[in-house]
């Protein structure tokens, strides 16, 4: 079956951005850059489809994901989900290191399975995660020695609340497990566990401590909008920062495997505006920056 797979592309789901949990380069976000963060979203889809594909070997799949490096670094051929980013990396004089490192998660996902504790989750994070923001903020020229550390904490916990919200769905459709198995043996559950219609008790367990260590991640984030010059962009992050406090609350007390922990739309829209208008309030006591983009 895998066979068919001259490239990356071929390996396309159609999942697009607005198939995601969180905005991706909402109208918040400025037109000028815009067109760079889907290019680079559009890139990583096209990886994490390969690494999360059922059809092919994990062999083919570090292939394909290599192949994708290369036609990003110019050692390779073309694929039609690298060219735009290259034009927009090259536009925006920025180098491909985020979206490489990226790549490394998801050979990761081709060879692994399981992660032994939190140290092992969030070093996958440092790969799968913390790029994304890194990028978002190279591409608004924020300074990385400002901005990076609190971005790094959120972008983990949006990567961590992910993997809790679709245990079950990764257990049963990828035999993936990102639950710390340490923490499992330390409430008395086990993978098999989360291929049920309803977590048990021990299993619940489990999810609320990472959701308790996941709010604890978000507060360690918590001051990126403040600390970030573009308005757009930090209004974009306390939106984000705000559904991903409340979602991750909700998993305190509900059942990823048994209730909905997703916002509908009209909850979503009102989280987020909730988290702008939070920010607009701080927005005219923060302290600028020395050296701000011009037209923010």
């Amino acid at each position: 079956m895998s066979a068919g797979f001259q490239t990356a592309t071929d390996a396309r789901t159609g999942k697009g951005q607005h198939d995601e949990n969180f905005p991706v380069a909402s109208h918040l976000i400025h037109p000028r850059n815009r067109g760079a963060i889907l290019a680079f979203y559009n890139y990583v889809r096209a990886g994490d489809d390969v690494a999360d594909h059922t059809g092919l070997s994990p062999e083919r799949k570090i292939e394909l994901l290599d192949a994708l490096a290369d036609a990003l670094t110019g050692k390779g051929g073309s694929d039609p989900s690298v060219e735009p980013l290259k034009r927009e990396l090259a536009a925006h004089g920025l180098p491909p290191t985020h979206a490489l490192e990226l790549l490394d998660a998801f050979r990761m996902d081709a060879r692994k399975n399981r992660y032994a504790d939190w140290d092992e989750l969030i070093h996958y994070c440092r790969y799968s995660a913390m790029p994304v923001g890194r990028f978002v903020l190279d591409v608004h020229r924020e300074d990385p020695a400002r901005v990076w550390k609190t971005s790094d904490a959120i972008c983990a916990a949006l990567q961590i609340l992910n993997h809790l919200q679709d245990c079950g769905k990764d257990f049963r459709n990828l035999d993936r497990v990102y639950i710390p198995l340490d923490v499992m043996a330390k409430h008395g559950a086990d993978p098999s566990m989360l291929a049920r219609d309803k977590a048990t008790p021990e299993l619940l367990a489990v999810i609320r401590e990472l959701a308790q260590r996941t709010l604890d991640l978000l507060e360690e984030g918590k001051p990126l909008p403040g600390l970030i010059d573009d308005l757009r962009l930090s209004l974009e992050i306390a939106a984000i920062h705000r559904l991903a406090v409340v979602l991750t609350r909700g998993l305190l007390t509900r059942d990823p495997l048994s209730e909905k922990v997703h916002h509908g739309k009209a909850g979503f829209a009102l989280t987020a505006l909730g988290g702008i208008a939070a920010t607009l309030v701080r927005r005219p006591f923060r302290p600028r920056a020395a050296t701000s983009g011009a037209g923010r």
